[in-house]
């Protein structure tokens, strides 16, 4: 018993610094391979056979893939929100009387658009619709 630890230990710890060396590109293959490895330790302590080991790896390799699968999707969901974001948002620059420039972002939503201090405008507002309320 204390013999089999060891090993599955030993195999475990090789396995882990050999993840790490090639490295995953999404959590769903870095999710996969830790649930394999862990699902293929519980496995051997719990059956203490190679049929049982291999069941663990494949049962762990299939959770920690779908879990890392969804964490993907939350990533993939929040870039394309970050992406829908910046591309509603106007920059217009300000000149301003001393000659330095002041920056007004405006969020664009449907054919309004919103500046920072809430007043809307129905097109894109020019410099000088902007400098009395931003510009100095």
């Amino acid at each position: 018993m204390v013999r089999s630890l060891f090993k599955i230990s030993i195999i475990t710890l090789i396995s882990l610094a050999l993840l790490s060396l090639i490295g995953c590109e999404s959590d769903a293959q870095t999710g996969a391979a830790l649930g394999g490895l862990a699902g293929a330790g519980i496995g051997q302590l719990a059956g203490g056979d190679t049929e049982s080991t291999l069941i663990g790896a494949g049962v762990g390799a299939g959770a920690g893939y779908m879990i890392g699968n969804e964490q993907d999707k939350k990533k993939q969901q929040q870039e394309m929100d970050n992406l829908r974001a910046d591309m509603n948002n106007v920059t217009v620059n300000i000149t301003n009387s001393n000659g330095s420039i002041s920056q007004v972002t405006l969020r664009k939503q449907g054919t309004v658009y919103i500046g920072p201090r809430g007043e809307t405008y129905t097109s894109l507002p020019t410099e000088e619709q902007l400098r009395p309320v931003y510009g100095f």
